[in-house]
């Protein structure tokens, strides 16, 4: 009979030296799995960044920004010169290639201007100053204020502002243009949506400023720029502004959101390390070709934006036909009526849905309006969410005021409320009825506004019945 083995098949001493392999690999593995487990959990704690509500498509962004660039191209002195074009294309590409950005067409232009500012329009157009390239120390912190306004356009920042802005005029005012084929920019000139100082489209917020450090950082890093030149760059200039130096727009349109440095410091713990190049690369010979460039001409006059179409003054054009089709958006379905057509990105939750000649201008006649309302708080609150919202919809159209407060009912075995408003119709001589139906979503409201003249109401009440029915989320 064989002599039975010790477990290092050996001797006693081998089996020792076994064991404690063995415990110290288990050791290892505790280790490794406990620092596995704190990385997860670190990546967990990274800020999640998103675009928020926004009654805009993003081909809708697109277009808006190729029509303001036609416009601003028009105002402000682009600089013609291949090897600055060319320096500046070779940054914004670099940085517009990163999954971050979002796949827009971005495009970078130089203007002449010694202020010390960019800035990039919906859909991608960007622009940078020449005194934004003088200013800056190394190419880092150039391509840092580059990716900062890449995140502006990639989180949608203008359109979601612009969209809280204005809840019942844009959903008329888009519904208008994709009927008509008409210019957008010129339809939100006539809600006074512009480009102008304090545009709700260019002004962001502290916490959209926070969110474009962030993302910004990103792409940063993704292209390998340092992150915490962007940080610092934007400190310095802060600094600057404190001791009375002129630095153009910029703080007014990117207002501080607190202790840059830091906060870009704690996402860089998220990010895969990377070396970066401490060269400042082409940057001083573009700085001698800027300070070569002759003097900016003056801007040229801005044309006037063209008005909206008019509907018909017949509400019996724009009733529902009493049939309905399904409407299948990603997160929601409902019926609506067969002969109201639907605007708004395809497959979208947010939608206009009416019949043409409903539209007058920027109102609505008759129609329905079906959107998402992020909560102020981003926690979900029902009865908070509805009046906040029907505050917003009373801002928006002065005329609107509540003539049955809100009520909760059950649609659907979802928790809903509902209020009546009335308001001024488009249709002359007319009143309208505005319905609210809002339902409790994760992050705020999913609503419907039905809009009918008042004189109509009583029998399209069971169309818009007919509709709430049908609703379906898909969890």
């Amino acid at each position: 009979m064989p002599k039975l083995l010790h477990p290092a098949g050996l001797c006693p001493f081998a089996a020792r030296k076994c064991r404690v392999r063995y415990h110290e690999g288990m050791k290892l593995r505790r280790v490794t799995f406990l620092l596995l487990f704190v990385a997860a959990a670190s990546v967990a704690q990274q800020r999640q960044l998103k675009p928020g509500w926004n009654l805009f498509s993003k081909q809708q962004d697109v277009q808006m920004g190729k029509e303001y660039a036609a416009q601003i191209e028009k105002q402000v002195p682009v600089v013609r010169n291949s090897e600055l074009d060319a320096y500046l294309q070779r940054i914004g590409q670099k940085l517009a290639s990163r999954p971050e950005a979002d796949s827009y067409p971005y495009t970078f232009k130089l203007v002449n201007d010694k202020s010390i500012n960019a800035f990039a329009l919906p859909g991608g157009p960007t622009y940078v100053h020449t005194g934004l390239i003088a200013a800056a120390e190394n190419e880092d912190q150039l391509a840092g204020v580059m990716a900062h306004e890449i995140a502006h356009v990639a989180l949608r920042h203008g359109t979601n502002q612009a969209s809280k802005a204005q809840l019942i005029s844009l959903p008329a005012m888009l519904a208008g243009a994709l009927a008509g084929g008409d210019s957008i920019t010129g339809m939100l000139a006539q809600i006074g949506i512009g480009l102008g100082a304090n545009s709700v489209l260019m002004k962001f917020s502290r916490n959209a400023e926070r969110d474009a450090d962030l993302l910004g950082a990103r792409i940063m890093n993704g292209a390998g720029y340092n992150p915490i030149e962007m940080a610092r760059f934007f400190e310095k200039l802060e600094a600057e502004a404190g001791k009375g130096s002129a630095i153009g727009q910029f703080f007014s349109d990117h207002p501080n959101p607190g202790n840059r440095v830091k906060s870009v410091q704690d996402e860089i713990r998220y990010l895969p390390q990377k070396k970066y190049a401490a060269a400042s690369g082409e940057l001083p010979q573009m700085k001698k070709l800027i300070e070569d460039l002759p003097a900016p001409r003056k801007p040229g006059r801005q044309a006037v934006p063209s008005a909206g179409p008019t509907g018909s003054q017949d509400p019996a054009a724009s009733r529902p036909s009493g049939r309905f089709k399904q409407y299948q958006g990603r997160e929601v379905s409902f019926l609506h009526p067969d002969n109201w057509d639907v605007f708004g990105e395809r497959g979208s939750d947010q939608v206009t849905i009416l019949n043409q000649s409903a539209v007058f201008g920027q109102q609505i006649g008759y129609g329905m309006i079906a959107s998402f309302f992020e909560s102020p708080s981003r926690r979900s609150d029902l009865r908070s969410d509805t009046a906040q919202l029907l505050e917003q919809l009373r801002r928006d159209n002065p005329s609107m005021r509540v003539t049955e407060n809100p009520r909760r009912f059950r649609l659907n075995n979802l928790q809903a409320m509902y209020a009546r408003l009335q308001s001024d119709s488009p249709f002359r001589g007319s009143r309208e009825i505005d319905l609210v139906v809002t339902i409790d979503r994760p992050g705020g409201l999913y609503y419907f506004v039905f809009i009918a003249p008042e004189s109509e109401y009583p029998g399209v009440q069971n169309a818009f019945d007919q509709v709430l029915r049908s609703v379906r989320f898909a969890n």
